[in-house]
């Protein structure tokens, strides 16, 4: 079996090395550019199955990089590692096609986990199989329209339901809030947007316990599920 090849864009080379090791003893195959102006070329020369770019690079960031990758490329999983807090240097991330992000610094075992989620998510499909769903310390069964965490049991409302399901399914993309009015309520009216508000309220307290899980507001576009 080949081994998953990670293209890791990093211009602090003791960190780079740091990560490249760890992820080398977890049997991962790293390619690792420090230059963000050879990363292009390197990915189409390796075609990787995963990238994880470091957004302040030199000659070329990491957004222009996803970017570009996201031309060539619109389903290799991408994560943005980053120093940036700031909400819309997030969005930004996501709007120009990256499926996750982890702030500096890190631990390695979030890195892995991360990268292990991504490869599972694209090698599934995102459809829900079975009719039950593991998101991080949830299990989310459909067909019951229950949402446990191994001790306690909440029974969703059909609409939660729905909803959860929509946002599970196209995990890591952005969904149109008018795409999501229209597939759960039929139209994208004034009253029905205001349920929907209520409705991702809802399910953000419900998964608030495990803060790996984020439903993220893309302002004027819609929302992305993170399922890290």
């Amino acid at each position: 079996m080949s081994k998953t090849t990670v293209l890791y864009v990093e211009d602090e080379l003791f960190l780079g090395k740091i990560v490249r090791e760890s992820l080398e003893s977890r049997d991962f195959e790293v390619i690792m550019e420090s230059d963000g102006a050879n990363v292009i070329d390197l990915f189409k020369k390796t075609k990787p199955d995963i990238c994880v770019l470091d957004i302040m690079l030199p000659n070329k960031d990491g957004f222009t990089i996803a970017d570009e990758i996201r031309n060539l490329d619109e389903e290799v999983p991408i994560i943005f590692l980053t120093a940036k807090t700031q909400t819309e240097d997030v969005v930004k991330g996501f709007s120009l096609g990256g499926n996750d992000y982890v702030r500096k610094p890190f631990s390695m075992e979030e890195l892995i986990v991360r990268i292990q989620n991504l490869l599972r998510n694209k090698s599934e499909g995102g459809k829900i199989s079975g009719g039950t769903a593991t998101m991080g310390k949830f299990n989310f069964q459909v067909n019951r329209q229950v949402l446990s965490n191994g001790k306690d049991e909440r029974k969703l409302s059909f609409r939660e339901s729905e909803l959860l399901k929509l946002l599970y399914e196209n995990r890591d993309k952005i969904i149109d809030r008018k795409d999501i009015l229209n597939l759960l309520w039929g139209n994208d009216s004034f009253f029905n947007s205001r349920n929907l508000d209520v409705y991702i309220t809802k399910l953000r307290s419900y998964l608030k316990e495990d803060p790996s899980l984020e439903i993220i507001t893309i302002k004027g576009i819609g929302y992305r599920f993170v399922a890290g």
